[in-house]
């Protein structure tokens, strides 16, 4: 930061616009047309990367980064470790958010909606999908716990390791599964010059999106 100001870092957005007349009526829609063209800029590294934040049952608050993992029957949803914090978090209060930004679309989502556990099934179709270090990884570690240091989990990977291969694979663990949240609320944010920025928002009302503006 040497030589540069905090106060004085800005930027004008001025890439496009958000009008009722042209957004989707369905936010699922809406989020969907905007995550493809996420997908579809190149310098947008991991257009899926989502801010989960969460609070337990006093109140405090946690955020953290996942990676979205679909959109499936009114839901998105992600994988974790149930016992981690954030799973932890969630089991207490199952209420949550859901925070995307794309920064060279200046684009920004936010989602607050309720989590619930997927199926058995989805989790394990997932987990059969995902690399083999990955699966090790996540039957190793345990997340969110103190450790001394890295020296147990990289040995309990590297006897993990000894044991499987692309042949024999690892069962899912039970500590380990995704999450669907299902919203009640969504937000499109479009930046605008002059910080005059689009914000609409869809609110779910007796089982029908209803779409309105915010101000800047």
């Amino acid at each position: 930061m040497e030589g540069k100001k905090l106060t004085d870092l800005r930027r004008n957005y001025d890439l496009d616009h958000l009008a009722e007349e042209t957004a989707s009526k369905d936010p699922y829609e809406q989020f969907e047309s905007w995550l493809a063209a996420a997908v579809a800029q190149e310098l947008e590294v991991e257009p899926n990367a989502m801010v989960l934040s969460t609070a337990n049952e006093v109140g405090e608050p946690a955020g953290r980064v996942v990676l979205l993992k679909g959109i499936s029957n009114g839901g998105f949803i992600f994988f974790s470790n149930y016992t981690s914090n954030k799973g932890l978090e969630l089991s207490q209060n199952p209420k949550c958010a859901l925070t995307f930004w794309w920064q060279h679309s200046h684009r920004q989502v936010r989602i607050a909606g309720r989590a619930e556990k997927v199926s058995h099934r989805d989790s394990e179709t997932y987990f059969s999908s995902r690399p083999l270090g990955s699966q090790l990884g996540a039957i190793v570690s345990p997340q969110s716990r103190v450790i001394k240091d890295r020296t147990q989990i990289e040995k309990d990977y590297d006897q993990l390791a000894k044991e499987y291969n692309s042949d024999l694979l690892p069962e899912m663990p039970s500590h380990w599964g995704g999450y669907k949240v299902i919203p009640y609320k969504m937000e499109f944010w479009q930046g605008r010059t002059n910080r005059l920025h689009d914000r609409l928002r869809y609110q779910l009302e007796d089982g029908k999106w209803h779409i309105e503006r915010l101000a800047p």
